[in-house]
């Protein structure tokens, strides 16, 4: 009789939550073999023909990729591969590998292999965590053009027949970004972190995932069954019956919470006694208005255009933009739609618009900055949302305002933008609101400045996080510092939401805080009348605000507003969660 395999459990890094249950499939890591040869000098300029016929092929590959993510989960998750094209382009990197095999005299796959990994051994030692982590970008576009230069362009990955977790010393994001997910239903690696864009990918994709395990990728075996746990990070090697029925209990619970969560799509967002606050969706794509209507979000709380500059060659025309603009309001009318005007800049530059390089981008030349100083592109775009405007539910807000006279301007260019739009005879809302985005410390501490020249506030508070508490949340040694709970985060969401009620304005929160279940009870009682979410969140944040009493909310808010710590606001969150919502909590644990 065999003996029962004994329970293995590591523990690694949760990246991307929910639990699978499956057989394991193991990713071999074979390094591109290649045979190394001494070539001639006649040979030379053959070499130098594969390897941009490779490039050229392993371009077409990173475009195709790029696009496919950007079809399936955005803009933002595919800008990932910027750094991977990047690479490709590299003049240097292209000049070096010719200089080696002149000077060395062997065939381009050892040249190339070369010296990739010493740009790859640079990167790994530089003290900042996020570039270190570059070093695996490098070596995954290296490996991809040495598949393409011995003809080997497929990885074992889309090999797969049934579903399986995949895993592995490392994945690389090209190959996270085409995982089938009918296929890899989860996956575990031996290296990796939360900020790795193989981490990234995974969440954007949903795949269950867990890295940092050290050695998974030797103690499991090709057919093991394996539990990945990515809310908690726990892989469980051979569960144990018991274990299996204690997850299973765990997985049919979270199940029914969420099909019960459902029931509330046609439900308002409104406390137990009566308190009534909008609730509604962040999107980037028309297509998400899809999600936006199945989870019972009221309109579009932020609709980052963008998506339209960066998704193309060239720059997207006032017709085009109109019919994109015109065609989400009238799916959602007569729910509100509130279009960001393009916030370009920091890691999202248009390739057809020429910049001088910055050191610091994300505070440089971006969003409303970059529109004024670019009056035609801003203007085009302010035509295009003015007709779509007809559908009166349309509405309009800056990012990244600073000033007063930033406001100003913009205003300025929209009033130029209905004078061109009269005089062309095209119909538009005359009474069009306007409003910006807090985001900025300054914003914030000016919002008595800013409201008389605008009809709402929308608060962004992942950025008014990062630029209060001069936090990079992507720099694992800074993270812990990113408290969106930190006192002085809440006196400037206070006294953005105070000043815009004294003049008659709504205020809105369209940041991560707002996502947050447990978050949003302290923001509701701090006066908050708008949350705008991801379409996922939807359901667990209008659950919470049907069980909660506005006196609940507002006793908490004035508990935090008198507390020293954001981990003692924290708890106080969770605590009042825990009573009201229990069900969010075991969702979110």
């Amino acid at each position: 009789m065999s003996k029962e395999p004994q329970e293995i459990v590591l523990q690694g890094i949760g990246v991307s939550p929910g639990i699978v249950i499956s057989e394991a499939f193991l990713l071999t890591s074979v390094d591109d073999r290649y045979v190394e040869r001494e070539i001639s000098e006649d040979e030379i300029p053959r070499e130098i023909s594969r390897l941009e016929e490779a490039l050229a092929q392993t371009r077409g590959q990173l475009h195709d990729i790029q696009s496919k993510v950007k079809a399936a989960i955005g803009q933002d998750n595919a800008g990932i591969f910027d750094a991977h094209l990047l690479v490709v382009e590299d003049r240097a990197l292209l000049d070096e590998v010719i200089r080696g095999l002149k000077s060395r005299r062997l065939n381009v796959e050892v040249i190339l292999h070369d010296v990739a990994e010493r740009y790859a051994e640079a990167l790994s030692k530089i003290e900042d965590d996020y570039l270190r982590e570059r070093a695996a970008d490098v070596r995954d576009v290296t490996r991809r053009i040495l598949r393409n230069l011995s003809g080997r362009a497929h990885s074992e990955i889309s090999s797969l027949s049934k579903p399986c977790v995949i895993i592995a010393n490392d994945l690389a994001p090209s190959e996270t970004a085409t995982m089938d997910k009918e296929r890899v239903i989860g996956f575990a690696t031996d290296l990796g972190s939360p900020t790795s864009h193989t981490a990234i990918m995974a969440r954007a994709l949903g795949i269950p995932a867990i890295v940092g395990l050290h050695d998974v990728s030797v103690r499991v075996s090709a057919g093991d069954a394996v539990l990945i746990d990515g809310n908690k990070g726990v892989l469980i090697i051979h569960p144990s019956a018991d274990r299996l029925e204690r997850y299973g209990q765990l997985v049919e619970s979270r199940r029914h919470i969420q099909s019960e969560l459902a029931r509330l799509k046609d439900e308002d967002a409104e406390t137990q006694d009566g308190y009534r606050v909008l609730l509604s969706a962040n999107i980037e794509r028309p297509d998400d208005v899809d999600a936006v209507l199945e989870n019972g979000a009221r309109g579009v709380g932020l609709f980052r255009s963008e998506f339209i500059y960066l998704t193309r060659e060239d720059l997207p025309s006032e017709e085009e933009q109109y019919h994109v603009y015109r065609d989400v309001a009238q799916r959602l009318d007569p729910d509100p739609v509130i279009i960001r005007t393009i916030d370009l800049g920091g890691d999202k530059f248009l390739s057809h618009v020429r910049t001088a390089k910055e050191m610091n981008p994300f505070m440089g030349w971006r969003a409303i900055r970059f529109c004024l100083a670019q009056p035609d592109i801003f203007k085009t775009q302010l035509r295009a949302i003015l007709r779509a405007s007809q559908s009166t539910n349309i509405r309009i807000m800056y990012p990244m305002v600073s000033s007063v006279d930033e406001v100003v301007s913009a205003n300025r260019l929209l009033e130029e933008a209905k004078s061109d739009l009269r005089q062309a005879g095209h119909a538009f809302n005359e009474d069009l609101e306007v409003g910006v985005m807090i985001e900025i410390p300054s914003a914030a501490l000016t919002a008595n400045l800013l409201a008389p020249h605008v009809a709402f506030f929308s608060i962004g508070t992942n950025d008014l996080v990062q630029y209060t508490l001069a936090v990079d949340r992507v720099n694992e040694r800074v993270a812990y510092l990113y408290e969106p709970t930190h006192p002085a985060i809440l006196k400037l969401i206070k006294n953005t939401i105070d000043i815009g009620h004294q003049h008659g304005i709504w205020t809105g929160i369209c940041g991560e805080m707002a996502g947050n279940p447990m978050m949003v009870p302290l923001l509701m009682g701090l006066g908050a009348d708008e949350f705008s979410v991801s379409p996922s969140l939807v359901p667990v944040v209008k659950d919470v605000i049907r069980n909660l009493h506005y006196a609940q909310a507002e006793t908490l808010a004035a508990k935090a507003m008198q507390s020293v710590s954001p981990k003692e606001v924290l708890d106080l969150c969770r605590e009042l969660t825990q009573e009201i919502a229990p069900e969010v909590i075991e969702l979110m644990n």
